[in-house]
């Protein structure tokens, strides 16, 4: 039988403490910060997508805003046109965005490099003008309005502090999940691809299997955000999703560590976490950027659009 790897107790304790944080924020912070740490978890599902990516097989996306953008947008049109509940919304939106990036990935598989930068790169410029000329599905420059989320089960909590544990407790999973590929067959399989394709292919690994399946999975992830920022914010305009979304992100994974964050555990010898934190990234390099450029409500002022976070 195979011996269970040996957790260190520091770590454990390190774990332990995080989580007492996490859970505690939202009892010593206000409704705007409250807010703010919410989206810090909804960025760090996309930051996640796009490590298994760009950081585990080697491909440089400057495109995942585009798949944010198919995630948000399949939320917001199922809540407002059919009514179903927001939560059931979610899987939906991973399903069509990594559909979506599986199928992107298919042409990516002959580019490498910039070449392959340079087309995702399209990719995100090319989502606010085509947001934009289907008005009559999308809402065009008005965007989506969708009705503001309640804490189910009349839980004593306040909309921002449901989101926030919400949030949370999606990027946990996904993060466990992201854990357990990068260790698994496949994410050995995957820095293998980003190591040396020649040597991955004389290892009898599928280039176009591997590299399709990260883009498919990349995706998810980011439409998986994407929702969940749809539903933080009861509202979606095409400028959410602008190229600068799409930039953030790669400079938040690379801050964070590309190929670092889910972090195995040879990393610790030298002192360093199992799980490198990115939060720093994630704040200076994507929540405060949409915090400033995109119309992004608190719950607390859904009635008006005007305004900024």
């Amino acid at each position: 039988m195979r011996r269970l790897p040996r957790v260190r107790p520091e770590l454990l304790g390190l774990a332990v403490i995080g989580g007492i944080v996490v859970l505690g924020v939202p009892t010593v912070t206000n409704q705007f910060i409250t807010f703010e740490f919410a989206k810090v978890a909804i960025f760090a599902i996309a930051l996640m997508g796009l490590n298994l990516l760009t950081g585990y097989s080697g491909q440089i996306s400057l495109g995942n805003g585009a798949f944010m953008a198919v995630g948000g947008y399949t939320t917001a049109i199922l809540v407002q046109r059919t009514g179903i509940p927001y939560w059931t919304t979610i899987p939906v939106a991973a399903l069509v965005a990594g559909g979506f990036g599986f199928v992107i990935g298919i042409p990516a598989l002959r580019l490498t490099g910039v070449y392959l930068a340079l087309a995702t790169f399209a990719l995100a410029l090319s989502v606010p003008p085509v947001l934009n000329h289907y008005d009559t599905f999308t809402g065009g420059h008005g965007g989506i309005v969708m009705p503001a989320v309640l804490p189910p089960f009349s839980l004593d909590l306040s909309q921002e502090q449901w989101l926030y544990y919400m949030d949370s407790g999606i990027a946990l999973l996904l993060f466990v999940f992201a854990w357990g590929v990068v260790r698994s067959r496949t994410g050995r399989a995957f820095m293998a691809i980003r190591d040396s394709e020649t040597a991955a292919t004389a290892s009898g690994i599928s280039l176009a299997y591997y590299k399709t399946l990260a883009f498919g999975l990349s995706a998810a992830y980011a439409g998986v955000a994407g929702s969940l920022l749809a539903i933080a914010t009861s509202y979606l305009n095409p400028d959410t999703f602008g190229l600068s979304l799409s930039l953030a992100l790669l400079v938040g994974v690379v801050i964070g560590g590309l190929g670092l964050d889910f972090g195995a555990t040879d990393n610790s010898r030298d002192g360093s976490f199992v799980s490198r934190p990115t939060c720093w990234a994630i704040i200076w390099s994507t929540v405060v950027p949409a915090c400033t450029s995109a119309p992004c409500p608190s719950p607390a002022s859904r009635t008006s659009f005007t305004g900024r976070c």
